[in-house]
């Protein structure tokens, strides 16, 4: 039977799945520009690296309420030819192969003017494993923004000319206006980092972080080993482990470890939140979860900024640092997680 690769991810406790082919990139949501006359839809726009991506609220596309959105959003980059469109989603889970012939195209609900008018953006409706999946049609939401009147204006609109003069409308939308300060922070300096451009050679050279908080503290690890992101859930402890293994934790069926790496770096071991997240990583054959108090944000750095360890951050054990680097208002210290994972530490000796 002939499968297909989807990647999946959850909107408002349902979960969707898109053509992975379709999908160009993917980063935490930024401070977005309202675009006067847009379709209500299209909440605003983004410079990423010199090209403006229109951003759309499937919410919106599907008429439902409008829902407030978070620091936690991700951003799905769709592309096909030279179109391109953001949609917004509360969480990315993973790439599902699902069958041609689990996935239904036949939907009623009885009341066919509204499903007609609805499915111009859903391709059918799959079962897999536990989980009822809406599939998405790709291109339909793709070439949905060619049909837009926005097309035309944002063809007039650089890297340049999205700026304050261009929002100075007197009673303009606001983005997020339930966000905090600190939150707004956030978003904008997200939509900085996107907005950086640099010359092809440079970029290729670029290294993909995601920073995450411990002990208040940011550290940055390499994206490409990164699995995803998950809240804390199903965890099951281990008796006569050592105190960094946390213990097992149930992740859509897969048994998956936790560990805690505050140890290895000498940070303290207080109680983290209640709200701690972890990173799903995988380094080689080894697939395991790391506990961090947040996960902050998912940056592109230059590695001409990152500096040596200074003597003041030796008291992280730099045996698993890679380098300092700025963030935001602070210095963020670089994670060498292979050799955190790979290391004798964490390795369970104890016989259970």
């Amino acid at each position: 039977m002939k499968d297909h690769p989807y990647l999946t991810f959850t909107l408002n406790d349902s979960i969707y799945g898109i053509d992975t082919f379709a999908v160009e990139e993917i980063f935490f949501l930024p401070e977005l520009t309202p675009i006067p006359e847009a379709p209500r839809d299209i909440i605003g726009v983004v410079n990423v690296r010199g090209e403006i991506l229109p951003v759309m609220d499937i919410n919106l596309r599907f008429g439902y309420h409008e829902e407030d959105h978070h620091i936690t959003d991700s951003v799905i980059v769709l592309k096909s030819d030279n179109l391109r469109v953001g949609i917004i989603v509360n969480q990315v889970e993973e790439v599902k192969n699902i069958e041609d012939t689990a996935i239904s195209e036949e939907i009623s609900i009885g009341r066919d003017s509204i499903v007609s008018q609805r499915r111009k953006f859903i391709s059918g409706i799959a079962r897999k494993d536990e989980n009822i999946i809406v599939i998405l049609d790709s291109n339909h939401l793709i070439h949905y923004i060619e049909k837009q009147e926005i097309t035309q204006d944002l063809s007039d609109l650089s890297q340049d000319n999205i700026n304050e003069d261009y929002l100075a409308l007197e009673k303009r939308p606001v983005f997020c206006p339930n966000a905090t300060s600190e939150e707004r922070e956030i978003y904008r300096q997200r939509a900085n980092n996107l907005r950086q451009t640099t010359e092809t050679e440079e970029k290729e050279g670029y290294k993909p972080l995601a920073i995450i908080a411990l002990d208040d503290e940011f550290f940055g690890m390499d994206l490409s080993i990164v699995r995803e992101f998950t809240d804390i859930s199903h965890l099951t402890p281990i008796p006569c482990c050592p105190h960094h293994i946390i213990g097992n934790m149930n992740l859509r069926g897969e048994i998956l470890t936790l560990v805690d790496i505050r140890n290895l770096l000498n940070l303290s071991q207080k109680d983290m939140s209640n709200k701690s997240q972890a990173i799903v990583v995988q380094v080689d054959d080894i697939v395991a979860g790391i506990k961090v108090e947040e996960v902050v944000d998912v940056m592109f750095l230059n590695p001409k900024e990152i500096t040596s360890i200074p003597t003041a951050l030796h008291s992280f054990n730099d045996e698993y640092l890679q380098g300092t680097a700025p963030y935001r208002d602070k210095m963020m210290t670089i994670l060498d997680l292979p050799k955190i994972l790979l290391s004798n530490a964490l390795v369970v000796e104890e016989l259970v």
